[in-house]
């Protein structure tokens, strides 16, 4: 049976993405938005979705299951554990929030309601990411050492509250999190160590920019960089591991693949490079290295709603989760403990 689903803010997320999804969705009905902007109640109004005129009215609506917060990222506590209190399961936009002591607090209010909290983190489907994990969980190149994961543009922070510190503006918080979650989902948890150094190129207040690395317990590290003034982009993942390596230069190309099959020191020829001879820096032969690419995978963004209604009914385990949000809010809240320090590293 379908969920009946509200969403409080009616922005670029909230309209754009969550409404336009749940007007089309299998497994939930658009029941209404709320928004503090009357000029977004009515643009919604206009569009025939139905409009409550407060967040209580919303909140007090019996027929409401589920309510996703797609606003400003410092008041997504307030709200969650309104709604919460109200009765509601829960999604919100990711940053879930802007401290670790804010998610606890939000956690303890599902529990005690009952319902159903996570974070929308729907770059989990996206289908680079989803290459990157296939090709380490298959371990057709072995062990992987390191992994590079990189979002480049040339416009700057958005003019709007994500570049006002207050409201959890910054690419740490917009970006950031969602890479981050990238690299644990395909790394792992176990978290060892994080360094951190922002850029702040087109904004003094907020980061326009980061370079974070992520140590893992087993050794593995992730690279993860956001740049809002790269007129050039760097490529998009990249991967090393015990016997190849793997790129995609853009999220638009498949996964490529270069598998190390014979080592062949000895037979290494010198080959000139520039203005001298190198044998390290000999490339490889089809004798030595297999090159493929690895089809897309499959990927539905929408499937996250469907989980967390089937995790309302008991079917499944909610996709993200509490022990997920911490790791990934940990993180976050490292890295600013990094910036601090000068960029240095901080053991968890």
């Amino acid at each position: 049976m379908k969920k009946n689903a509200a969403v409080i803010g009616y922005g670029g997320m909230g309209a754009g993405f969550h409404c336009k999804n749940l007007l089309t969705s299998d497994v939930c009905n658009l029941a209404g938005i709320y928004d503090i902007d009357p000029a977004k109640r009515e643009l919604a109004a206009s569009r025939g979705v139905k409009v409550y005129n407060t967040r209580e009215e919303l909140l007090a609506d019996p027929t409401i299951d589920m309510v996703t917060i797609a606003t400003p990222n410092d008041v997504h506590e307030e709200i969650a554990i309104a709604a919460l209190e109200a009765g509601k399961n829960v999604i919100s936009e990711k940053p879930v929030t802007l401290s670790l002591e804010s998610l606890e607090r939000m956690i303890a209010a599902s529990k005690k309601a009952g319902k159903i909290f996570s974070v929308h983190q729907n770059r989990r489907f996206d289908v680079d990411a989803l290459a990157m994990k296939q090709i380490a969980d298959s371990g057709e190149i072995g062990e992987v050492i390191n992994i590079e994961s990189r979002i480049h543009g040339s416009r700057g922070i958005p003019s709007d509250w994500r570049g006002i510190k207050k409201y959890g503006g910054g690419m740490l918080y917009d970006w950031g999190i969602h890479i981050i979650d990238q690299a644990c989902m395909i790394l792992g948890y176990d978290v060892k160590s994080v360094r951190c150094n922002f850029d702040h190129i087109t904004n003094d207040e907020v980061d326009d920019g980061f370079q974070l690395t992520i140590e893992y317990h087993s050794g593995k590290k992730a690279y993860c960089e956001v740049g809002t003034y790269n007129f050039v982009d760097m490529p998009r993942f990249y991967m090393r591991a015990k016997n190849g390596s793997a790129i995609i230069p853009h999220w638009t190309i498949p996964a490529h693949v270069v598998k190390c099959k014979a080592w062949h020191e000895s037979d290494v020829l010198p080959v000139v490079n520039a203005s001298g001879l190198t044998k390290t820096m000999a490339p490889r032969d089809s004798i030595t290295v297999d090159e493929y690419d690895i089809p897309k995978p499959a990927s539905d963004v929408h499937d996250y709603y469907r989980n967390f209604v089937r995790a309302i009914d008991g079917l499944e385990e909610q996709m993200v989760t509490h022990d997920q949000m911490r790791c990934v809010l940990k993180i976050i809240m490292t890295a600013f403990e990094s910036v601090e320090k000068g960029g240095d590293k901080v053991v968890w």
